[in-house]
């Protein structure tokens, strides 16, 4: 048995295993940082002008805020500056997982600070001032919708692109390709729907209708393969009456109008991939503090009006376990990435699908995530055929994310 071994990318490949939109979300959270400091500014020197300790106590939680919002800010920079610093070995797509990491950990503290503090008022109900309380809850929950705004903008858009030398692939992260291509006069929308359904092709034209044996789907696999799809009339679109087998990865040979059209379709892997954790860890930040301002906003209303007192400690506690519950999916996440758990099950799968296809037997598989839309692999296949790594390197071009590749290839004997 003979052993062969070659990386996916070619020789001399840079290690950068950033997000995409990494140096926009980096922007993103400076500018919300400016805001909480103006913010932060403007209670501590209004609290001391007119005596308010509670304006100036939330100018002093504005700071905390501000300082958790700098570690997402220092992670981006971080892992921007120090991206082709060649003691990383796999890069630094993993800093902002860490900050993620440490960020929770933050928010897991202050959910357990403002339950004790609720329940101590609890306890000992101290008075409140409920129009200046108002006023400074709707005040920061107005600053907190801005800074989820500015943190969100464009989070949700183009989520293309990879390290240099990568290839490059679109990304869905609840749906399938979706392809508008323009054939005998209007424009067909052609995609794999498969939202809780067994995956079919479905096509739209332009809200029109027209008869289903009109067209034509065919598919081409890259072992041969070929499969022809019937189409039928759903009501305003068409639908397959086959399903698609998987891998999602072929040429559609598309014929409507006495025209043809080649589509091709990738295997795209789920989100899980691709999520920005520093972005989300800095996100479930600013809402965690919005959604204790609602409930603090709610609390004080009907204790001002209805007397209920008891509700403002109790909104503090249900905000206490909203945080808490954030922070442990936070944990979890970011805890799985930094200890290497496989972050796709059905990409892994479709991975030992393609390899064994042929015959072929895979003998060891580690996927991992380097980096926001960024996989690491090792694949160890035995065959008994002459194939090289250059065959498997080609069958795993489909999945878009897997950015590094380690192929062994043992010939068995004959």
């Amino acid at each position: 048995m003979s052993d062969t071994v070659t990386p996916l990318a070619p020789a001399g490949h840079d290690h950068v295993f950033l997000g995409a939109g990494h140096e926009r979300a980096e922007r993103r959270t400076w500018s919300v940082i400016v805001l909480c400091t103006v913010m932060m500014v403007i209670e501590i020197v209004g609290g001391i002008a007119y005596g308010s300790i509670a304006l100036t106590a939330d100018g002093l939680h504005m700071f905390t805020h501000a300082g958790a919002l700098l570690l997402a800010a220092f992670a981006y920079r971080i892992a921007r500056q120090r991206a082709h610093d060649a003691r990383f070995s796999f890069g630094t797509g993993k800093v902002g997982d860490l900050a993620g990491f440490t960020s929770a950990i933050v928010l897991a503290m202050i959910a357990v600070l403002i339950g004790y503090e609720s329940v101590v008022r609890a306890i000992n109900p101290l008075p409140i001032d409920y129009n200046e309380a108002l006023i400074i809850a709707a005040i920061g929950l107005l600053v907190n919708i801005g800074s989820v705004w500015m943190l969100s903008h464009g989070e949700h858009g183009h989520q293309h692109g990879h390290g240099r030398n990568h290839a490059h692939a679109g990304y869905h992260e609840h749906a399938e390709e979706v392809h508008r291509v323009e054939m005998s006069g209007c424009t067909l929308q052609i995609e794999i729907h498969e939202d809780g359904v067994p995956p079919r092709f479905r096509i739209e034209a332009d809200g029109r209708t027209f008869p289903a044996g009109e067209v034509a789907v065919e598919t081409r696999r890259p072992d041969g393969g070929r499969q022809t799809f019937t189409m039928r009339d759903c009501g305003g679109y068409l639908e397959s009456m086959e399903e698609i087998p998987e891998p999602h990865a072929f040429d559609a040979l598309v014929r409507y109008g006495g025209h043809e059209r080649v589509l091709t379709f990738q295997e795209h892997e789920h989100g899980a991939a691709h999520h920005d954790n520093n972005m989300r860890a800095a996100v479930i930040h600013v809402l965690a503090d919005a959604a204790v301002s609602v409930l603090v906003i709610v609390g004080l209303l009907l204790a001002r009006f209805f007397g209920w007192v008891w509700l403002d400690p109790a909104a503090g506690l249900l905000g206490a376990a909203v945080i808490a519950a954030w922070s442990y999916g936070l944990i979890r996440d970011t805890g799985a990435i930094l200890l290497d758990v496989t972050p796709d099950q059905r990409m892994l799968d479709g991975v030992r699908r393609i390899i064994e296809q042929q015959g072929d037997r895979l003998a060891d598989l580690h996927v991992w995530r380097l980096g926001p839309g960024h996989l690491g692999a090792i694949v160890s296949v035995v065959t008994s055929s002459r194939n090289s790594p250059e065959h498997y390197r080609a069958l795993l071009r489909r999945f878009s994310s897997l950015s590094h590749v380690t192929v062994e290839v043992r010939h068995a004997a004959g």
